[in-house]
Order: structure tokens, then C-alpha cells, then sequence
């Protein structure tokens, strides 16, 4: 039987295609996305559907809000920036940086992790083509694996230490939906858009729909999401 691990489904590209290699490589995958405040469902809608697509064995929805504390363009009435440059995308946070949510989705992610006794869990997080975000950084995964084989159960009686797999960390865009592709990812079954119509089509202007564009044309091939204006 195959060893079951949880994978960190947000409904976007990068985490479809980390939920592919786990399957792949012979994890029964657990899903689990987060109903946590943001201002749009579409990205909900992805993750479900990507789920049912990739056939999981169990696709839960935690409800967190995280609304209560504001601070992001994604969970606030922070305006979601537009037409931002590659420099401008690369360099400082941005407004669209949730506080702690990768923290807080791995926490989930282990206890979920520990009721059904799985030793792995998976994160579509990515250190180059990434936001400036803190919480994708190689360095923070590996500190959050070491605390998180102090602070369980699991980690203190268990047989095996908990692992965190970040498969995609060191692959560009490109790179990502190359592999997804490869491995038969559906990519017009996810969302990336920060800021989509009531349709879930994405505006093509944030810094993920620019980032999401740019690894399309960097792997050759057309993106195949609903966007409500050409992609310029």
C-alpha cells in the first residue's frame, strides 16, 4: 500500500503540479486547502476541481479567517497591484503577502498530517519565480521541518521524521509547467489570478497572472486558463 502524505493544495499551477510528483512517486495524496478569508473563491473552485481530477483519496477544506487581522491585499481593502514590472515583482514583499500563512497551512498540514499517519508533506512553494515572499525560502522550510519533529507526536514516537517536500523550490516557472505537463496536469483546472472576476477568469495583469504568462511562454505552449482580457 502506498504511503499517504498530505499535499498543500492551493488551486493554483504550482501546487497541482506538486500534488502530480507526489502521486508519482507513489504517495496516496490528502489534500487539504484553506477557506481563510481571501476575497475571491475561484481559487477554491481550482483546488476542488484539481482534486477530483487527480482523484485524492480525501479533499478536506479547512475554514480559518484571517480576515480578523487584515494586512494583505489578498484578505483586506488593500488594491491588488497591476502591471507591476519583473524588477518591481522581484524585489521588496508585496502587499499581496499574506502574514504567516505558510506557518499557519503547515500547521494544518501536520496535525492533518499526524490523524492519519503520514510522515510527508508536500508544498508547491518556489524560490525563483516567486513574489518575495519569506515564507518560500529554502531556509524556512528546512527550520519548519526541524520544529515540526520537536513539537508532534509523531515526531518524538514515530518510526519515520516528519519530511516536508518542496519539489518545486528550485524550478523556474517554465521549468514547473514542463513537469506538470509532462506528468498530465490539467492547467485550465487551475487558478492563479490574485484578483479574478466573479467568473474566476483572471485579469492577466497581477503579479501572478504576469509570472503565470511568463512560465507559459518560457515552456512553449499556451496558457489554457480563462482570462476576461488578452494577456498582453
Amino acid at each position: 500500500m502506498n504511503r499517504p502524505a498530505v499535499i498543500l493544495l492551493s488551486g493554483g499551477l504550482d501546487s497541482a503540479t506538486a500534488l502530480a510528483i507526489a502521486a508519482e512517486q507513489g504517495f496516496t495524496p490528502y489534500a487539504l486547502s484553506f477557506r481563510y478569508g481571501q476575497r475571491h473563491a475561484a481559487e477554491l473552485r481550482a483546488a476542488r476541481r484539481t482534486a477530483e481530477l487527480a482523484g485524492v483519496a480525501r479533499h478536506v477544506v479547512a475554514d480559518i479567517d484571517l480576515r480578523v487581522f487584515g494586512g494583505s491585499a489578498l484578505t483586506d481593502d488593500i488594491e491588488v497591484p497591476k502591471d507591476s514590472s519583473d524588477e518591481e515583482i522581484s524585489s521588496g514583499i508585496p502587499v499581496t503577502y499574506v502574514p504567516a500563512r505558510n506557518t499557519i497551512f503547515l500547521s494544518f498540514a501536520l496535525a492533518y498530517a499526524e490523524t492519519i499517519g503520514a510522515a510527508d508533506v508536500f508544498t508547491g512553494v518556489n524560490a525563483v519565480d516567486y513574489s518575495g515572499y519569506p515564507d518560500c525560502r529554502p531556509e524556512y522550510l528546512a527550520a519548519y521541518e526541524a520544529m515540526a519533529n520537536l513539537a508532534t507526536k509523531a515526531g518524538v514516537e514515530g518510526d519515520r521524521p516528519l519530511r516536508l517536500h518542496a519539489p518545486l523550490i528550485d524550478l523556474t516557472k517554465g521549468e514547473i509547467i514542463r513537469e506538470g505537463l509532462r506528468l498530465g496536469v490539467d492547467y485550465a483546472a487551475t487558478s492563479s489570478c490574485y484578483d479574478p472576476d466573479g467568473d474566476g477568469r483572471a485579469c492577466a495583469r497581477c503579479d501572478t497572472c504576469r509570472l503565470r504568462l511568463k512560465g507559459f511562454a518560457e515552456a512553449g505552449v499556451p496558457d489554457p486558463a480563462p482570462y476576461r482580457s488578452t494577456p498582453r
